[in-house]
């Protein structure tokens, strides 16, 4: 019987050696990331940035897949199905803190299947309107809004600000239409021609409208102001903190990943959101480098998800994992 359980213990030391060597060589080949971005957006070229940094840290390829579509399920189910540590996922916030409570039979569970490694940037997202209202501040806005119920439609870009904006709406005593779009650009056409009244996406997206002087950016839903345009106040600046929410994006792992290896990753994240030729590059698309730990990453997460929960109850919703 010694002789049985010495054998076992032997085997399980191997075992563990064998998996702290695999962590200390990774990656033993290609990285693949995959993320529910479209190619070109600001979201895609982040990923792209980052990737690129890393495989000269790791001495590998890393390649990226885009996956869009399904509320980016698509991309999280590439994830869990790997069940490869060399396959990680980017992505905004909306698969992890979001479809939870959008999609009943959720294939995959957020707390479970998605293990939180480094955030990577923050989206500035602005909440807009035609400029043909002549509506000048976010507390305009509510008193035009609050004197037509029922009359005016909303739209916002799907996810988490299918929760933020219309519970921004019910603590504000505002009346409002949600309209669906599956494509930024016709939600964009009807903002400019007043088709819809208001409306929530990244900054980014809304630039050329902005500046063309067809819609007028009331404010960003982010702690801190855009650098692009520093004349915006936030959210929690404009008096209604219920519309805050930062976009953060960022990076997840498998669920058994190993502990040492998700830091390692994280670390090396973290090493190129601190390379000044990486903040450049993603200013230009109105995005800003944001990198943590992963114990941060998994707070900011757990915030978003808090408030979505309670929007969700005050809208009649029940989050289901």
């Amino acid at each position: 019987m010694r002789s049985t359980a010495t054998l076992c213990l032997a085997f399980a030391a191997a075992i563990i050696a064998l998996a702290q060597a695999r962590a200390e060589v990774w990656p033993q080949r290609n990285v693949r990331i995959v993320t529910p971005f479209p190619v070109g957006t600001g979201g895609d070229v982040s990923i792209r940035l980052f990737a690129e940094k890393l495989s000269e840290r790791w001495g590998k390829p890393v390649i990226i897949e885009n996956r869009p579509g399904a509320d980016g399920i698509l991309a999280v189910m590439a994830l869990v199905g790997a069940h490869d540590a060399h396959t990680l996922l980017y992505t905004n916030g909306g698969p992890v803190t979001a479809n939870a409570f959008d999609h009943e039979n959720l294939p995959y569970v957020p707390t479970r299947d998605l293990i939180p490694i480094s955030s990577g940037a923050e989206v500035a997202v602005a909440v807009s309107v035609p400029a043909s209202l002549k509506i000048a501040t976010l507390a305009d806005f509510v008193t035009f809004a609050r004197s037509q119920p029922g009359k005016l439609n909303w739209g916002a870009t799907p996810g988490v600000l299918d929760y933020i904006v219309p519970g921004f709406f019910k603590s504000a005593g505002l009346d409002l239409t949600h309209v669906s779009y599956r494509e930024l650009g016709p939600a964009l056409q009807d903002l400019t021609e007043a088709r819809i009244h208001f409306y929530a996406s990244a900054l980014a997206t809304q630039l050329a409208m902005l500046q063309a002087g067809k819609i007028k950016v009331l404010a960003v839903t982010n702690s801190v102001r855009s650098s692009l345009f520093s004349d915006i106040p936030t959210a929690v600046e404009a008096g209604f903190p219920d519309l805050a929410v930062d976009g953060h994006l960022g990076f997840y792992g498998p669920r058994d990943m190993q502990t040492d290896l998700l830091e390692r990753i994280g670390a090396d994240i973290r090493a190129v959101g601190s390379d000044a030729t990486v903040a450049s590059r993603l200013a230009n698309s109105g995005l800003v480098v944001h990198t943590s730990t992963p114990a941060e990453f998994l707070e900011t997460i757990q915030r978003e998800r808090d408030k979505i929960a309670r929007f969700a109850r005050i809208l009649g919703q029940d989050g289901r994992r």
